[in-house]
């Protein structure tokens, strides 16, 4: 038998009981395996569609550049002013070792204004840039 019990001893027993804490640990991690989907970067943007296969992440926390409807330029979820864009992307991409960025811009911006921030970071050495869209209807004919 397991357990034995002495009525005259009064020992006290000195285990953990870890059921709490394993009920405790199951219930986060539920709760960061439905929140993490829902985290995102940079700013809420309408995207454009496609259809085309996503690029894979190299890094856990990419740089996300979004521009606004309105023409705005933020970097993650700050707005960076365009004449000091590249510099603070820069000194990012040094400190991190991955050079790409991803360029998330509204649907509804005009596409100059996306040439005139690609042509930015052309200009200041970054070249791999991502555009960021939403997953398309696959169900619609493609133009070509």
């Amino acid at each position: 038998m397991a357990f034995q019990f002495n009525e005259g001893d009064d020992q006290v027993i000195a285990d953990i009981n870890v059921t709490p804490l394993v009920d405790v640990m199951l219930v986060l991690l539920i709760i960061f395996m439905i929140a993490a989907p829902m985290l995102h970067q940079g700013i809420e943007v309408a995207l454009p569609q496609s259809s085309a296969n996503p690029l894979p992440l190299r890094t856990e926390d990419p740089l996300v550049l979004s521009i606004t409807q309105e023409g705005l330029v933020y970097l993650r979820d700050q707005p960076v002013h365009e004449t000091r864009l590249v510099e603070q992307l820069q000194g990012m991409i040094d400190s991190r070792g991955d050079d790409s960025v991803f360029l998330k811009g509204d649907r509804d911006v005009p596409y100059g204004k996306v040439i005139e921030v690609l042509n930015l970071l052309y200009e200041g050495g970054i070249t791999r840039v991502g555009m960021v869209t939403e997953e398309g209807d696959s169900s619609k004919p493609r133009r070509r």
